[in-house]
């Protein structure tokens, strides 16, 4: 019996490095040409598209931005199961293995082929992983059973030796080989998403620098401008799209009296305009983190639009991304006067690929899922009850203007701090409408008016923060705002699903 379970585990180990190495070279190959192809990767855009929505909220609630690394993860781990039980039947059937492997790629196949922006030459990956994991798993069952073989053979113990010490080579070397092409995938991404020698257009009326935060004085408060490395990032992208900006272009279609293209430089060329804007999530809890605030570079999309003539009929923007997602944005918001733009740069720099490079829309006082759209080739001027997006195809608001909102910073929930003077703080927002004044309450108490911090328009979250003698034992905290149009934070309870949460924040924090 244990001489069986060490040969069944052979063979499933064999299983195993035949699907990872088909996996890791056809990554290392889609990374030369699409990201996005990688068979691993393609498999878990399909499951995002195939996953109910409460599923998908728990996930970015719970989880963030390890979302998508633990979807992958996990893709991957049900992967290498199935090639370990793989690796086990090709023991007794050979061909019946291969032909099980060679399948498991042809479902990743057509993953990829269900990919929106589905080009043939996206298939080679996935050709590359139906070569080498069928022949992995031939070769190495065959060099386990030349392997066992002579081992048994009393004339023949050095044959049997030398061997079994090529097998362990082999199985050293390909695995050696996977670690290499995954890494090797990796580290090309990286390569080809650096953005090198792209100065940020120039601006026809460059704003003041923004003054400093409050977060020079109180610790632990957000930074008044979040840094580009730190904004939040929440899309269905498992590969960060790699587009030249060379050949991309931006289209201005539909309902309009003329239908314009503009390339990179065409926008670079324009007067070019900076507006400090909040931006926020929908998926964003009750004092969540979905949200960030930065200076964007770009040109007015309003002027855009004037100049390809708004038709009568159209009442929505209908923007497509470069690998076909789409999104809906009320065409009003464009026109009504806010300053919604099509941003080349964020926070001095040119737009990360991250953040959707070369252009992305940002259009102030809407969720990101309406108003945002990343990596924006196409402007199509329609109707709601005509053209439907990606998510309000999953039944999400077709209107979403983002909900007053306000966070506590510090302390933090159920955390343990020291009696004495000390300070309650963090960040409010009501985009479009402006921060009037934030009010704190402490144990249930009356609400007391917070010092707001530096003030960059209506657009922009402004910081607060209220002193506090703390008193040793448990305490409540609870945090809301109130805009300028003497609207008062709701205190309504509401999910993010369908159109953004609502409700005040209250903390518990312990003093000793």
């Amino acid at each position: 019996m244990r001489r069986l379970d060490r040969h069944t585990f052979a063979h499933a180990a064999v299983g195993v490095l035949a699907g990872v190495t088909g996996m890791s070279v056809a990554h290392l190959t889609a990374a030369l040409l699409t990201p996005a192809s990688s068979p691993a990767l393609a498999v878990s855009t399909a499951v995002i598209d195939a996953t109910p929505t409460p599923v998908k909220e728990w996930a970015v609630r719970e989880l963030g931005s390890a979302d998508k690394p633990i979807l992958i993860g996990s893709v991957l781990l049900v992967t290498i199961a199935f090639a370990a039980a793989i690796g086990v039947v090709a023991r007794r059937r050979l061909w019946l293995g291969a032909g099980l492997i060679a399948g498991l790629v042809l479902l990743a196949g057509a993953a990829v082929v269900r990919l929106p922006f589905f080009r043939v030459t996206d298939l080679v990956p996935t050709l590359v992983a139906l070569v080498l994991g069928p022949a992995v798993l031939v070769l190495l069952t065959r060099a386990l059973t030349a392997e066992r073989t002579p081992a048994h053979r009393q004339d023949a113990p050095s044959e049997g030796a030398a061997t079994r010490r090529s097998v362990l080579i082999g199985f050293g070397a390909l695995a050696l080989v996977s670690a290499a092409a995954a890494t090797g995938g990796q580290l090309i991404v990286r390569g080809r998403t650096a953005l090198a020698d792209i100065m940020l257009p120039r601006v026809r009326d460059p704003l003041p620098a923004l003054p400093a935060g409050l977060e020079e004085t109180h610790q632990g408060i957000s930074r008044f401008v979040t840094r580009n490395r730190d904004f939040y990032r929440v899309d269905t992208k498992l590969a960060v799209p790699i587009v030249d900006q060379n050949s991309w272009s931006l289209t201005i279609d539909g309902d309009v009296e003329r239908e314009l293209t503009f390339s990179y430089d065409d926008l670079r060329q324009r007067e070019n305009v900076e507006h400090d804007i909040t931006l926020t999530c929908v998926s964003n809890e009750v004092g969540g983190k979905l949200v960030g605030a930065a200076r964007w570079t770009g040109v007015p999309l309003q002027d855009l639009l004037e100049e390809a003539g708004v038709g009568k009929d159209a009442d929505q923007i209908l923007s497509t991304d470069v690998e076909g997602f789409t999104i809906s944005t009320p065409l009003e918001a464009a026109l009504d006067g806010r300053n919604a733009m099509v941003a080349l740069g964020m926070n001095g720099e040119v737009l990360p690929r991250k953040h959707g490079f070369p252009a992305r829309l940002v259009v102030p006082g809407l969720y990101g899922y309406v108003g945002a759209t990343k990596w924006v080739t196409r402007l199509t001027l329609t109707r709601y009850d005509k053209a439907t997006a990606y998510w309000t195809d999953r039944d999400w608001a077709i209107d979403a203007p983002i909900k007053l909102s306000s966070r506590i910073d510090t302390p933090r929930p159920l955390s343990n701090i020291s009696a004495g003077r000390t300070v309650i703080g963090g960040v409010a927002w009501a985009q479009h409408h402006g921060v009037a004044k934030v009010d704190v309450r402490i144990d249930g108490g009356r609400w007391q008016p917070a010092e707001l911090g530096p003030d960059a328009g209506i657009d922009y979250w402004r910081q607060w923060f209220l002193p506090w003698d703390a008193e040793p034992g448990s305490h409540q905290l609870a945090v809301r705002v109130t805009d300028r149009d003497g609207t008062v934070q709701s205190d309504e309870r509401a999910t993010p699903f369908p159109d953004g949460s609502s409700g005040i924040q209250e903390i518990v924090v312990t003093v000793a």
